[in-house]
């Protein structure tokens, strides 16, 4: 991409996210629309301090004031995930993503790895190989919505509780559990299926009322069109570090909003202050947001790269208005940290079959 952006004009936003998007003839794959996304966030900063405004100006200007969040507490018992929701509740969070490991396995999606699993992964990174994680489906599907009737018997109805499948389970499973947990009122249930499964989303909104969100797999604006012209989920979840930047999250959410579909672009914990300010620029300006989920709990480290990040106050995230996406990078700090290579876990069932993650 080095050389198609030399000596272009950076205000052209559009003109250069096409070229970069059209320039190899193998195009949308995550590592080409990663790099471009990089790319359109820092444009997207440009264009903001050249015009001396905050890059949701830009777009239109705020809808909203704040926005509502959302941070997750994983535990590997029932007792651990309420003492965690407790405690975020206390810090003022209003809604919640909940996990936990399932009977008989070592560990879980977002769930606090045992002693030994710890250090198995530890010595598998150093020595430059991903690590394994053992999982069952059958357990986990059995195991979830105790959970949440637990969590609706300690916690109430007053917080909003929602849960991640991570596309661990097969679609007859997918229907089953959004059938039973439909009794506790989700805020959403977010990637039941892999993206490959994607025309048997129909089968869980033909029988389940249970809110439905997908999208940090995909890598384009066209990822998930079906889904969303058909009605078969309420909230779309790209990854603006992945999908295309900025550029590509207004016109998702623009393609969105006639379908009564919501924004909860994805923000975890792995990504950026620099990518949590794009996602917050973006949520800040469309009219139809639904939730943000943004990291607030940044390292020392993080806190002297980067200038700023989001602010969490009583359940709502906010960013100030300084021109551009309101971030500064401090390169010197940053070349104390040199990359810390982690691969992503192989899952393997008990059988030792490949299981997606």
């Amino acid at each position: 991409m080095r050389p198609a952006l030399i000596g272009r004009n950076p205000m052209r936003l559009e003109d250069i996210w096409q070229t970069l998007f059209l320039l190899p003839y193998y195009r949308s794959g995550s590592v080409h629309m990663s790099a471009l996304s990089g790319v359109d966030m820092a444009l997207w900063d440009i264009k903001g301090k050249v015009a001396g405004l905050p890059v949701y100006e830009l777009l239109g200007g705020r809808a909203r004031n704040r926005l509502l969040t959302y941070t997750s507490v994983g535990g590997r018992d029932f007792r651990e995930v309420e003492e965690g929701a407790r405690r975020m509740i206390e810090r003022g969070y209003k809604v919640l993503k909940v996990q936990v490991r399932a009977p008989g396995l070592e560990s879980g999606y977002a769930v606090p790895p045992s002693d030994s699993q710890r250090a198995a992964t530890e010595k598998a990174h150093r020595a430059g190989v991903p690590p394994t994680e053992t999982w069952e489906p059958g357990p986990y599907v059995r195991t979830l919505p105790k959970l949440f009737e637990h969590l609706r018997k300690t916690l109430g109805e007053n917080i909003e509780l929602l849960h991640d499948v991570h596309e661990r389970i097969t679609p007859s499973q997918a229907l089953w559990l959004a059938k039973a947990l439909e009794p506790y009122n989700l805020f959403f249930l977010e990637d039941p299926l892999r993206p490959e499964h994607l025309d048997t989303f129909r089968l869980i909104r033909q029988q389940s009322s249970i809110p439905i969100a997908m999208g940090e797999v995909w890598t384009g604006q066209w990822d998930g069109l079906f889904l969303i012209t058909e009605h078969l989920i309420d909230y779309v979840r790209h990854d603006l570090c992945h999908c295309g930047g900025i550029t590509t999250g207004k016109k998702i959410a623009a393609i969105a909003e006639p379908y009564g579909i919501l924004t909860a672009w994805h923000g975890p914990s792995n990504i950026s202050p620099v990518a949590q300010m794009a996602n917050c620029h973006v949520s800040l300006s469309v009219p139809n947001f639904g939730i943000q989920e943004c990291a607030t709990n940044w390292s020392e480290a993080a806190r002297e790269v980067f200038s700023t990040a989001p602010t969490f106050s009583q359940g709502y995230v906010d960013i100030h208005d300084e021109p551009g996406l309101g971030i500064a990078v401090n390169e010197k700090a940053a070349a104390k940290y040199p990359y810390l290579a982690r691969h992503r876990p192989t899952i393997r069932r008990a059988d030792d079959s490949a299981w997606a993650y």
